[in-house]
């Protein structure tokens, strides 16, 4: 809150409004300066971002960035909190999953996250995968379930599941309004991963029971994650969860429950990623939207969604997970202020098995740290009226909105699912952003940039999976998929060897000429575990084939100055080559150097060129 001194002068009163225009002189000055000749709107370009969704999101924003009246929080269209307290009264709900199969190991996790923090379970139930049926009971021993809600993922055994759950409701003289949590019916979500038609009829028929008898306990989940986790892009995990949700409105409506009543019934969930301001706008976006289908729908009161943010499965990786920890950091800090309901962070060994106790305490600490240590809860909305984030949840809204009417107009999402209308568009949009991540236009801190390539790597129990072998459904990616590929085959060649691959760094000049392209060729070279040895620190044309059998590599990259490579180039690349270099790279922009075969540079495809160094070594 800006507090204005006694005497009502502002500090800045002596000073004059500075104009974008004088903003985008002083921008031209220093592109200028960096080799860019530009002006006008071309400077602003410059330094713009595109995104997915057709979005941009520019350097600066001003009062003339106008938006839609967002309202005030509590109140229609809900863009600012679907409660007008928001989280600030005792913050956010922190609803840890788990996946463990074994009540007693199950039992033992859930009792120690509760006592550290954890508000609420997240309990697969059922099934291949999941806790039985049941072992729910043990599982829930000394559980206080009028206290911590449940939320079950019982795909395939909802029946028995709920009915389980119900039952020790009642067993535990649980009243049923102080029932609460998610029974998690969401056949639309489990047809979009399996690929198995959805029946409704079980998912009405909960929806009707705890209408009637569970004032505070849900039957639905909208469940997003399977979009995002497929390589949808922020506005298509928006316009599928939207075409889910008034799919799943039809049915309730069809069966005689009102529209209130319908919503009522409904838990969307939603993926929060590492860009934080995009996890704060899509969530905001998403109440906005589903405030209007409500509206539409002749009950614009019932337009308050509840929502569930789950830390993206898409952005964790599998080496270096440790970055893990920072990247789910930031997808909570977007969570929370974008007003999410309840926060799942997924442990950072997510992507390598079950999680162990270290991981999911560093887990539910993340929130507990971001609500008690940064006050993060204890303001409403706070990315409210930045002129940014408003334009970006606009944007954001409008390109979902469209992609929700694309999806009706196709029959509504059960249709586009079994049409393959959504696994098409899903599949261009990650092709799209798997070409950025190849080029490292968008980095992945430990795996494709600042590898470890000696890095043990960590080890986890391996985690049940329900979607393993489905005979259809979307995909699952994961950012670091093609990197990792790469750096499996050379854990394999070194538990072969005994040596990973190798590749010769052949510096010319002093450090000064050669040391930013030595950095840059041991980081790409290492993102695909390919070892990079530079020793010695220079080499000349007379001592490159010395150095290159005693590194003992079949491939080298040259690196240094633009101009030491007139004089030295192609002598060194001659060199190497009468030696037994195989290939030799020459790190820079590519040029006519006799000897060179080719040329890594930023913004190359950096898997394609890994992929043929291992093929070319005879890395299986």
């Amino acid at each position: 809150m800006t507090v204005q001194p006694a005497d009502g002068l502002s500090p800045a009163a002596a000073f004059p409004d500075p104009s974008p225009d004088q903003w985008q002189t002083l921008v031209e000055g220093v592109l200028r300066k960096s080799g860019k000749e530009v002006s006008g709107s071309a400077a602003e370009e410059a330094l713009s971002t595109t995104l997915e969704d057709g979005l941009t999101t520019r350097p600066l924003y001003t009062a003339q960035d106008e938006s839609p009246d967002t309202g005030f929080p509590g109140s229609a269209p809900f863009t600012r909190g679907s409660r007008a307290e928001g989280n600030a009264a005792g913050g956010w709900d922190v609803r840890q999953r788990h996946t463990l199969t074994d009540p007693a190991r199950l039992n033992e996790a859930v009792l120690g996250d509760l006592e550290n923090g954890v508000t609420s379970l997240w309990l697969t139930v059922g099934g291949p995968v999941g806790v039985p049926v049941d072992g729910l009971a043990r599982a829930l021993d000394g559980v206080y379930l009028d206290l911590a809600p449940i939320a079950l993922d019982a795909p395939t055994d909802l029946d028995a599941a709920a009915t389980e759950l119900l039952r020790l409701y009642g067993e535990r003289a649980v009243a049923k309004d102080e029932a609460r949590g998610t029974l998690g019916a969401d056949p639309l979500g489990h047809e979009a991963r399996t690929g198995v038609e959805a029946d409704l009829a079980p998912t009405v028929r909960w929806a009707r029971v705890c209408e009637a008898e569970y004032p505070r306990l849900r039957a639905v989940a909208v469940d997003a994650l399977p979009y995002h986790e497929a390589g949808g892009s922020a506005g298509e995990e928006l316009g599928l969860s939207l075409a889910a949700g008034v799919a799943y409105l039809r049915a309730l409506t069809g069966a005689g429950m009102s529209v209130e009543a319908a919503c009522g019934q409904l838990e969307f969930r939603y993926a929060a990623t590492a860009d934080q301001f995009l996890t704060i706008a899509k969530l905001r976006a998403a109440r906005r939207l589903w405030a209007r289908v409500a509206e539409a729908s002749g009950a614009p009161a019932a337009g308050a969604q509840r929502q569930h943010a789950v830390s993206s499965p898409v952005m964790m990786t599998r080496r270096d997970p440790w970055v893990n920890m920072l990247r789910t950091t930031l997808a909570t800090l977007g969570a929370g202020v974008g007003g999410a309901d309840s926060v799942t962070v997924l442990p950072f060994d997510h992507a390598l098995g079950l999680p162990d106790a270290f991981a999911r305490r560093i887990a539910r600490n993340t929130s507990t740290i971001l609500m008690e240590e940064s006050h993060l809860a204890r303001v409403i909305d706070p990315a409210g009226g930045s002129w940014y984030v408003e334009r970006l949840t606009d944007e954001l809204a409008s390109a979902a909105w469209a992609f929700f009417q694309e999806t009706e107009r196709a029959g509504g999402l059960p249709a586009a699912l079994r049409s393959g209308m959504v696994a098409e568009r899903l599949a261009a949009t990650w092709a799209a952003r798997s070409a950025k991540l190849a080029r490292r236009k968008e980095p992945i801190t430990g795996v494709s940039e600042f590898p470890q390539p000696g890095e043990r790597p960590v080890e986890r129990e391996p985690a049940p999976d329900a979607y393993a072998g489905a005979p259809g459904g979307l995909p699952r990616v994961r950012r670091d998929e093609a990197f990792e590929a790469l750096r499996a085959r050379s854990d394999a060649h070194l538990a072969a060897t005994g040596s990973r691959p190798k590749v010769f760094v052949a510096a010319l000049g002093p450090a000064a000429a050669h040391t930013a392209r030595v950095s840059f060729a041991v980081n790409l070279f290492g993102a695909g575990g390919i070892e990079a040895v530079h020793d010695p620190v220079s080499v000349e044309a007379d001592t490159a084939a010395d150095a290159l059998t005693a590194a003992g590599a079949t491939v080298a990259v040259l690196c240094s100055s633009d101009a030491l490579y007139a004089e030295r180039a192609e002598q060194v690349a001659a060199a190497l080559k009468s030696a037994g270099a195989e290939r030799v790279f020459l790190a820079g922009r590519p040029g006519e150097y006799a000897g060179v075969d080719a040329y890594i540079f930023a913004g190359c495809d950096a898997v394609a060129v890994l992929t043929s160094v291992l093929d070319r070594m005879g890395v299986a």
